[in-house]
């Protein structure tokens, strides 16, 4: 199986569709293409079907830099978290506030693809080119970034040589990296005036993707209301804006950069953890805050809620289980404090809920 490619059996969505509101995700629920609109010539073809189209099959040192690749990542967790790293390194939401691309000024757009660029090098432990970003396979590769598909740019002196594209989106929720070579017939005619051409449209599909519409781990704070995220910016004091997220972003993973964003503190974490941050102090409204220990990991998936990852959390509002269940005589329960506990809905009262166990 091509890594970053739907598992067998799934549904793969038509390239371009336009999800409805209630249709699935493409991926499944994980973040995936979150219904944008594919421009035509930018959809994302299968790898295979990408090389048989554009004849890139035989390109045998193209193939040895993706089996490399393949090789070193294959899952391609690896360089997920690398590109969300540069992301949010960029956008600095500790001491900005900062969480959106649209925020950026247009100088540190430019710095992102040296940022991603390093981050890959870092994770995988790629050797530098000798004359481009990379040694891999015994190949030079140049390493091109955009937020947007299709907007790489490539110099010069890269002409002929091969590219690894990365692509990622916040607002879409996920990443994308594949190869090509750029050799003029995959290039514009006309370049800008630093003479860097963009892909045409033989160019995007001669791509071979090692992977598509990857989830990238997402930022919260798009995918709240703007209302709710100008509730919690609005609050007072750190602490007081990280327990308004944990109130407003119920149900959903929260990463500890979304936390240093909203709190603005060096010591962000401890806003967070039990002896008086979030965890405490939401308990009285029967808010309980799942974290990454393998105990919390567990209790949060047995309620269906997201299972946080590694630096995230996860909040939900809890009831006791009542003594008439009625129509949720079956609802998911854990148990706590010697109680069985429900996930709340809107009309349940607010009861105080016990402390996680450690």
């Amino acid at each position: 199986m091509n890594p970053g490619l739907p598992a067998p059996g799934d549904v793969e969505p038509i390239p371009g569709q336009l999800a409805l509101p209630g249709m699935p995700p493409a991926d499944g629920g994980t973040g995936g293409s979150r219904g944008q609109l594919a421009l035509p010539g930018l959809e994302l073809p299968a790898p295979d079907a990408a090389a048989a189209r554009a004849g890139t099959g035989d390109d045998s040192e193209l193939a040895a830099v993706a089996a490399e690749l393949r090789g070193l990542d294959g899952d391609g967790s690896l360089m997920a978290a690398a590109i969300r790293g540069a992301l949010d390194m960029l956008l600095d939401g500790q001491h900005t506030g900062r969480y959106r691309w649209d925020q950026l000024h247009k100088t540190e757009k430019t710095h992102a693809g040296t940022l991603v660029e390093i981050a890959l090098a870092r994770v995988l432990r790629l050797a530098d080119g000798a004359a481009l970003d990379y040694t891999i396979a015994g190949a030079d590769v140049d390493c091109k970034f955009s937020h947007r598909m299709g907007g790489w740019m490539i110099p010069p002196e890269a002409d002929g040589q091969l590219m690894l594209l990365v692509q990622a989106s916040d607002e879409d929720g996920t990443w994308s990296a594949g190869l090509v070579r750029a050799a003029a017939e995959n290039l514009s005619p006309a370049g800008n005036r630093d003479g860097k051409r963009a892909l045409n449209e033989h160019g995007r599909t001669a791509v071979r993707w090692l992977h598509a519409r990857a989830p990238l781990q997402e930022n919260v704070l798009i995918r709240l209301p703007e209302r709710d995220v100008a509730a919690i910016f609005a609050a007072g004091s750190g602490q007081q804006r990280v327990n308004e997220l944990f109130r407003r972003a119920q149900r959903m993973p929260v990463s500890r950069t979304v936390v240093a964003t909203v709190a603005r503190q060096d010591d962000y974490m401890k806003r967070v953890r039990g002896g008086g941050g979030a965890r405490d102090q939401l308990r009285a409204e029967g808010i309980v805050i799942f974290g990454d220990y393998a105990g919390d990991q567990v209790l949060a998936a047995a309620l269906g809620l997201p299972r946080p990852g590694p630096g995230e959390f996860v909040s939900a509002r809890l009831v006791p289980r009542p003594a008439e269940p009625g129509d949720r005589a079956y609802a998911r329960s854990i148990r706590l404090a010697g109680a069985d506990w429900l996930l709340a809905s809107a009309a349940d009262p607010a009861a105080a809920a016990p402390a996680l166990p450690r």
